[in-house]
């Protein structure tokens, strides 16, 4: 007799609960920082606090999930907005919806770079998931002659975590402003042959 060692799926409102403490986590983090206590989370997800605990035994198990849920968040958005919009366009509504998430990303900062061991792979699980996200929407872009190919995802990626540090604490558009520099920047000579 074998046994079946599928996980059983999620019942329904189970899974309900955990997406209404990775929501409230998110906003908890956004605005307390990761450090917040258990019950301001579960109180805004609506359960109890042994209910935060049974899905996420440690503090780590919820940072990750709330970083791996807006990685995967953000990633598939990309499929979506190339369905919807033009290649350039698809890609610079990406970039604004990458640039949201590290909004987010910054009240999980400090607990990403704490360096403790349970968040080693997310970097590699960042990279791996919206790499790929940003890649597809730039070959697309290149391919329509509406961007010129001078970067890697990769270079994409990181150029505009860097742009987006908030020069002052009340720029809320200081992300959007760059990001919208950094596009027109890549369009500029876009489809043009180069001189022999």
């Amino acid at each position: 007799m074998t046994q079946n060692t599928a996980p059983r799926p999620l019942r329904a409102d189970a899974q309900r609960n955990i997406d209404a403490l990775l929501d409230a986590a998110k906003a908890t983090f956004g605005t307390s920082g990761v450090d917040a206590p258990a019950k301001e989370i579960a109180d805004l997800a609506g359960v109890g606090v042994g209910t935060l605990y049974r899905h996420f035994p440690k503090r780590s198990d919820l940072v990750k999930a709330v970083f791996q849920n807006e990685v995967d968040a953000c990633a598939d958005a990309a499929t979506t907005l190339a369905e919807q919009h033009e290649p350039v366009v698809a890609l610079e509504k990406w970039l604004h919806r990458y640039t949201e998430f590290l909004e987010t990303k910054r009240g999980l900062a400090s607990a990403l770079h704490s360096g403790d061991p349970a968040f080693d792979a997310l970097p590699g699980y960042f990279i791996g998931r919206l790499g790929p996200a940003v890649g597809s929407l730039m070959d697309v872009a290149v391919d329509a002659g509406e961007i010129r190919a001078v970067a890697s995802p990769k270079d994409l990626l990181y150029a505009v975590s860097k742009l987006c540090v908030p020069i002052h604490d009340d720029e809320p558009n200081h992300g959007r402003r760059m990001v919208d520099l950094l596009v027109d920047g890549l369009q500029h000579g876009a489809g043009e042959t180069p001189a022999s």
